[in-house]
C-alpha cells in the first residue's frame, strides 16, 4: 500500500524498472470487480505482467476479499444492481483495511445511474482514479469542479480535472495518445506524462480496463501512489510498442501485447520508457 505521508518525487524510468522487479517478485493478488466485456482480458494482462487476479464481485464475498487482497479494481463498465452493491462494499472494506484500490469510471457523465454510483464511490476516497479524458472531466464535475463531460477528449485538457480530483484520491491519470498522471506533493500537485504506446491499443477491447487492473497491482508494491500509477502506464506503453512491431493488426496485436507484457525486462524499461516531468505551477 502506498504511504500517503511519504514525499512524492517524480518517478523515473529507473523507479519504474524497480517497480517491475517488485511486481514480479511479490505477485500481488488483485481483486477485480470489472465488467463482463473485459474480465478475461484483465486477468490475462495481470498474469502476463506478473500479478494474479481474482474476479470476486458478488455482495456476499466482495467486502471480505477486499480486506485480504493486495489491491482492488472497481470498474464501472457493465454495472447492475448486484455488482453496484458489491462495488460499494468492496470500496468501503478496502478503505477501512488499507487495501489500495482503483476506481475506473467507465461511461461516467453520459449515463445518469452509473454517474450517481461513481459519486458514491468517489466519496470512499479511492487510492487511484484511472480514466480517459472525458471520464476524468465528468467525474471532477461531480465534485462541483466543472460542468461534467467536456467537448475535448484530449488527455492534456483533462489535467485541471485530474488535479481537482486529488481532493478525493492520492493519484489520478487521464489516458490518451499521451498519458498524464498527477499526485499529491508536499506543496501542491505533482505529475508526469508518459509518452509512447500504440494506436492499436484503441482497436482491442478492454485494454483500458486492463490498465486499471495493472495499476492496482503496481499500487500494491510501490512506496508512492504516483509511482504505482506511472509504472502501470509505462509498462503498457513499452509493451504495446513492442507488440505493434511484432503484429500485423488488432488480432495479432492482442496476443503480442500479452507476450510483450511478460517478456520486457527492467532493462527494457530503463532503455525505452519516456517519462517527462510536468510543470503544474
Amino acid at each position: 500500500m502506498p504511504d500517503a505521508t511519504l514525499p512524492t518525487p517524480h518517478p523515473t524510468a529507473n523507479d519504474v524498472a524497480d517497480a517491475l522487479d517488485a511486481l514480479r517478485s511479490s505477485t500481488p493478488l488483485v481483486q477485480s470487480l470489472t465488467n463482463v466485456v473485459s474480465a478475461t482480458f484483465v486477468t490475462n494482462v495481470l498474469l502476463a505482467a506478473g500479478a494474479s487476479n481474482a474476479h470476486i464481485d458478488n455482495v456476499h464475498e466482495a467486502a471480505g476479499f477486499a480486506a485480504v487482497a493486495s489491491a482492488v479494481l472497481v470498474n464501472l463498465g457493465t454495472p447492475d444492481d448486484g455488482t453496484a452493491a458489491a462495488f460499494t462494499l468492496a470500496a468501503e472494506s478496502a478503505t477501512t483495511s488499507g487495501t489500495p484500490w482503483v476506481l475506473d469510471p467507465v461511461g461516467v457523465g453520459g449515463l445518469p445511474w452509473r454517474t450517481e454510483l461513481a459519486a458514491g464511490l468517489l466519496a470512499q476516497h479511492p487510492t487511484a482514479i484511472r480514466g480517459n479524458a472525458s471520464e476524468i472531466i465528468a467525474l471532477a464535475g461531480l465534485g462541483n469542479f466543472g460542468r461534467g463531460v467536456d467537448s475535448s477528449s484530449d488527455s492534456e485538457g483533462a489535467l485541471p480535472a485530474a488535479v481537482a480530483l486529488l481532493e478525493f484520491a492520492q493519484v489520478v491519470s487521464a489516458s490518451g495518445a499521451i498519458d498524464y498522471i498527477v499526485g499529491r506533493g508536499e506543496s501542491g500537485a505533482v505529475g508526469v506524462r508518459v509518452l509512447g504506446g500504440s494506436p492499436l491499443l484503441t482497436k482491442v477491447t478492454a485494454t483500458g480496463c486492463a490498465l486499471g487492473g495493472l495499476a492496482a497491482a503496481y499500487l500494491a508494491v510501490t512506496p508512492t501512489s504516483l509511482l504505482g500509477l506511472t509504472a502501470a502506464h509505462t509498462h503498457v506503453a513499452v509493451a504495446s510498442e513492442l507488440a505493434q512491431r511484432n503484429s500485423s493488426g488488432p488480432g495479432s496485436f492482442a496476443v503480442a501485447f500479452l507476450d510483450a507484457l511478460a517478456s520486457i525486462s527492467p532493462d527494457d524499461i530503463r532503455a525505452q520508457a519516456r517519462i517527462e516531468r510536468l510543470d503544474l505551477r
